[in-house]
């Protein structure tokens, strides 16, 4: 028996069966579809990093940057879907199962009631009880389901390591209008694949519960897409913003208006937000730098060392 099973572990390493589902491991190979050229933005820091291929139906649907000690998405990349921009409205909020338990499998399911939740999902997510007594913030997706057209990538967008605390004014009014101006921008001109990252930087502040601090509470939301095949006969204040361009606001209450940049100004920005040892050398980047690929040509970044 122990000859038979050592003969059959071998025949499905050479056959490349994978034996494991987990979906949250230490680099995005099971979903690194949803990045262009294949590559995670690099740079991005965090405490207790977890890669999760976002998995609904048995399938990936995007990849998300979760740190596990602050309990918050510090990015999710997906692929923009041509879409009428309407949203889902009767898909339940979903957890990680993976994150807390290991066997688990990686699709992401219902969240169970609260006062059902086993402690370890409460250790590893935020909870829905997290936001009750919130009330200046709200559940704000980094892959919204406006910017996905199939209603399974629609429904895979309401788990609860996809979203963020957001102040609810700048959530229903400048980031919504943002939202809709690029979704209604890479209908209209995108010709191709669409690659976008959205995330955060951290404030040092959290929503607490209890006695605990449960969810770092973002400084600032960002945003940056990349189509290399567009229309090269748009109108001139559309084709400026293309191959790549991004957005980033300030999650406060006041003066949490977007605005929109080159790739470059974000990156910057977002060098400049990194607590880092100031003697080494720090780049970022989002999308790849390379002089033979569109959407490196309004980044200068070329060096980076790379945190992921």
């Amino acid at each position: 028996m122990h000859l038979l099973k050592v003969y059959v572990s071998a025949l499905l390493l050479l056959t490349g069966i994978c034996v494991s589902v987990a979906t949250v491991s230490d680099s995005f190979k099971e979903c690194s579809q949803f990045f262009y050229m294949r590559t995670a933005p690099a740079g991005i820091r965090g405490g207790n990093l977890k890669r999760i291929c976002q998995r609904y139906g048995d399938k990936p649907r995007y990849a998300t940057l979760y740190d596990g000690s602050r309990r918050l998405a510090l990015y999710s990349a997906y692929t923009f879907k041509k879409s009428d921009g309407q949203r889902r409205m009767d898909t339940p909020w979903m957890f990680e199962p993976q994150l807390a338990f290991q066997e688990e499998s990686g699709n992401m399911r219902a969240l169970p009631p609260s006062d059902d939740t086993d402690p370890l999902i409460e250790e590893s997510q935020a909870l829905l009880a997290d936001y009750v007594d919130a009330v200046e913030y709200e559940r704000s997706p980094l892959n919204p389901d406006q910017h996905q057209a199939d209603s399974q990538d629609k429904a895979a967008t309401y788990t609860l390591t996809n979203v963020v605390p957001q102040i609810t004014d700048f959530l229903e009014g400048s980031w919504a209008a943002y939202l809709e101006s690029v979704r209604r921008r890479l209908n209209n001109f995108c010709r191709g694949a669409a690659y976008v990252v959205t995330g955060v930087t951290v404030s040092g502040t959290a929503i607490r519960r209890g006695n605990e601090d449960r969810i770092a509470i973002p400084k600032y939301l960002w945003s940056a897409y990349c189509c290399p095949r567009y229309d090269r006969n748009s109108p001139y204040e559309v084709r400026y913003m293309f191959p790549s361009y991004a957005a980033y606001g300030l999650n406060e209450l006041v003066g949490h208006n977007v605005v929109e940049v080159p790739l470059k100004t974000l990156e910057k920005l977002l060098r400049n937000q990194i607590d880092i040892d100031k003697n080494l050398v720090i780049y970022i980047f989002i999308f790849p730098s390379s002089t033979l690929h569109f959407c490196a040509s309004q980044s200068s970044l070329s060096l980076y060392v790379n945190f992921n």
